[in-house]
């Protein structure tokens, strides 16, 4: 990757990562609690609207947009804001979301039939350990149980990304935007449930300015530019030169936390972190492959450049209805992880702004 498009991979890095601070912020804003199935169902309006009124239903089955939108969205988020609201740190749950990895390729291999290749599972083994030393760490100085939560959003996010691979919608977009749509009126009743109008009523009402920007934020730059960004990336080279930068992602978001929030993580957290990325980095990298020289490089993905201005400017003048390759707006930080997972360069390469088969994973997991 050229110098100026490494630094766009990393500001997307940097994005993701201040994600999850911006959540924590969001959900204590000013020493008031906003309920936290309430804010995601608010992140998701911003995601949907007004997209959906201009991008036509993709072609799959309802059953698929709502598996999609239970999962990947309502279940992963809804989670990973209730842990963050029970007292889950956000520099530590942007690591221990990193399990969704690990866990696709588990059930990639148990529902899929996708074995998983000696380092895939070399990579799975040790990212276990490292999550069992986090826990081990984490029960020390607070409760364990908003981690388990956390390890449950990571869990339906994999979900998620196996009935995502099973749809192979022809339109990564059209599948996030429909399916996020899926979300908002579930939540919202779920929380007036379990918060109670009074809470619901009351938080919109009052709500708070840091709220509202941090629903923007997680809505608009860790969503729309973000992953605009990275499908554009995904467009221009292989996804084995682009995926390795979200292992910065609980870098920065750790990093952040410290910065911002004041976080400092245990010596077993930091530990069992560092196992837990290793495990990561052991099942997402792989070797460079040999056989293609640099000029049939830079050939191909001057090709794939040229492939997604064509499809870039398509998709505009049909209103946006075509596949532009962000496949992932509602999607967390380290949805285009496992496209390298299977070791099929060929897809997981393609996975990219403007690509057709970009709806193999709508959050660009590719067990």
């Amino acid at each position: 990757m050229t110098l100026r498009h490494s630094a766009l991979a990393v500001l997307v890095a940097v994005l993701w990562g201040a994600n999850f601070v911006a959540i924590d912020l969001g959900l204590h804003a000013n020493g008031t609690e906003v309920p936290p199935l309430l804010f995601v169902a608010m992140r998701f309006v911003l995601v949907v609207v007004p997209w959906i009124f201009f991008i036509r239903k993709p072609d799959v089955s309802w059953r698929a947009i709502l598996g999609v939108g239970l999962f990947m969205s309502a279940g992963q988020f809804g989670l990973l804001y209730l842990a963050m609201a029970l007292g889950m740190p956000a520099g530590l749950a942007s690591l221990v979301l990193q399990a969704q990895v690990l866990l696709t390729v588990l059930l990639a291999a148990g529902i899929l039939g996708e074995r998983p290749s000696a380092r895939q599972f070399t990579g799975v083994v040790l990212g276990v350990a490292g999550l069992a030393v986090v826990a081990v760490g984490r029960s020390m100085v607070a409760p364990v149980l908003p981690l388990i939560i956390v390890l449950a959003a990571a869990l339906s996010w994999a979900a998620g990304n196996i009935i995502a691979r099973r749809a192979k919608a022809s339109s990564g977009l059209g599948l996030v935007v429909w399916s996020g749509a899926v979300v908002p009126l579930p939540l919202i009743g779920l929380s007036l449930w379990i918060d109670g109008p009074a809470a619901v009523g009351g938080t919109l009402a009052g709500m708070q300015l840091v709220t509202i920007l941090s629903a923007i934020y997680t809505a608009v730059f860790g969503s729309l530019v973000g992953y605009g960004i990275w499908n554009w990336l995904l467009g221009l080279y292989p996804s084995s030169a682009v995926v390795p930068f979200t292992l910065l992602v609980p870098v920065v978001g750790m990093t952040t936390a410290w910065l911002v929030l004041g976080e400092v993580p245990s010596l077993a957290e930091v530990a069992g972190g560092l196992l837990l990325l290793g495990g990561v980095a052991i099942a997402v990298l792989r070797p460079g492959r040999s056989g293609a020289t640099p000029g049939q490089r830079r050939w191909h993905a001057q090709r794939r450049d040229v492939a997604f201005a064509g499809d870039l400017g398509d998709g505009l003048a049909a209103g946006l209805g075509t596949d532009l390759g962000t496949a992932d707006l509602a999607a967390g930080p380290d949805a285009r992880v496992t496209g390298a997972l299977a070791g099929d360069d060929a897809d997981a390469g393609r996975l990219a702004a403007g690509a057709r088969v970009a709806p193999d994973l709508d959050a660009g997991t590719r067990p």
